[in-house]
């Protein structure tokens, strides 16, 4: 019977090996079932940690731990199954091993780099490789925490920007209205030329480093999907109502947008199409779309389309990453802004804050 529990510790060593490997080394945007079950479970857990009367803001408090518990969880599953692999293999290979003494030799050499090992009188190789094990698989997660923070770091300088342009939560319409209403409009080939730049980090990071996708914004009501989702649909209606007028880095930042959206669907085995037809239905309404062009509208911008038209084409740009935008805002339980989707508890769409007019009236 010796040779079934070496043959399942070494079975249980390389798979724990092989997961620590395409969670925190290879750079390939490979799925981590470790993460997405961690991410998945906890989820629930602290959705129902949050009062129900509490709303969007009891929600977002309570998820906000679901990062850490996170990184907790993922090292604490590697060092328990490590400790179970090695115990397998020191009681299969070593005569006369009980399996206490087993037990404490292979946690003592994993977590303290010593050896209980009074019971036997030499030191095998599992016990120098039991012994380096743990410390490497501290140092890797150590050295993994500064990649996370720093592509966090990065997403969420671009979306605290965005606040003063798209409000607060962000929303494409209000976006555009902004820039009319305060003369900026000629800043927005530049805001488009920035979060192109910004999709193509997030895509690579986001899909590399699946974790990411817990790290929340620290105001409850950013988002990095929603700010994303709020420069795609600007840039779509833009494009849509204004076709002669709207800068090219509208097109760029769109194609960018949903590529980032479609590379982290498939780390995470979301199903989507990868070549929709552009008169395919959305989940957007056409009175939806024309209130916001009625807002646009009031802002000053000067349509080159018949809303109509306007509308076939927004949705040919929109049916490109609405439903992928909207699975991601469910699964971080993102901010329930306008035009973001439904959430997976009761959420009202929160419509941006917009600050009220201080200019001095001159008389």
């Amino acid at each position: 019977m010796k040779w079934i529990y070496t043959l399942a510790g070494a079975v249980l060593l390389l798979v724990t090996v092989a997961s620590i490997l395409r969670t925190l080394v290879v750079p390939r945007g490979l799925y981590s079932a470790l993460v997405y079950r961690w991410w998945s479970s906890l989820r629930v857990v602290l959705r129902r940690f949050a009062p129900a009367s509490g709303g969007y803001q009891a929600q977002d408090k309570a998820q906000t731990w679901l990062a850490p518990l996170i990184l907790v969880g993922m090292l604490s599953t590697w060092l328990v199954a490590m400790l179970l692999a090695y115990t397998l293999l020191l009681f299969g290979t070593t005569a006369d091993l009980g399996w206490g003494v087993a037990f404490r030799e292979a946690g003592s050499s994993l977590f303290t780099l010593g050896f209980a090992s009074g019971d036997r009188l030499h030191l095998s190789a599992l016990d120098f490789l039991a012994a380096a094990s743990g410390p490497l698989i501290t140092a890797l997660l150590i050295a993994y925490l500064p990649t996370l923070y720093g592509a966090y770091n990065r997403r969420e300088l671009e979306v605290t920007l965005l606040q003063s342009r798209a409000g607060e939560p962000a929303w494409g319409p209000e976006l555009l209205a902004r820039q009319q209403l305060v003369d900026t409009e000629t800043a927005l080939p530049q805001l488009y030329r920035d979060w192109e730049r910004l999709a193509a980090d997030i895509g690579e990071g986001h899909s590399n480093y699946p974790v990411l996708l817990s790290f929340r914004s620290p105001r409850p009501n950013r988002s990095w999907v929603v700010g994303l989702l709020a420069v795609l649909d600007a840039a779509a209606m833009q494009l849509s109502l204004c076709p002669r007028s709207a800068p090219p880095e509208a097109r760029l930042v769109l194609r960018a947008g949903f590529t980032a959206l479609r590379d982290i669907a498939r780390t995470l085995r979301i199903d989507f199409d990868a070549d929709p037809e552009p008169d395919q239905p959305i989940r957007l309404t056409f009175d939806e779309f024309d209130a916001a062009v009625a807002l646009v509208g009031a802002s000053g911008i000067k349509r080159e389309r018949p809303v109509d038209e306007a509308w076939l084409h927004f949705k040919g740009w929109r049916v490109n990453y609405e439903a992928l935008a909207y699975e991601l805002a469910r699964r971080t339980d993102a901010v329930p802004s306008l035009w973001s989707g439904p959430r997976d508890f009761p959420a009202t769409p929160i419509p941006p804050s917009r600050p009220a007019d201080r200019r001095p009236k001159l008389t």
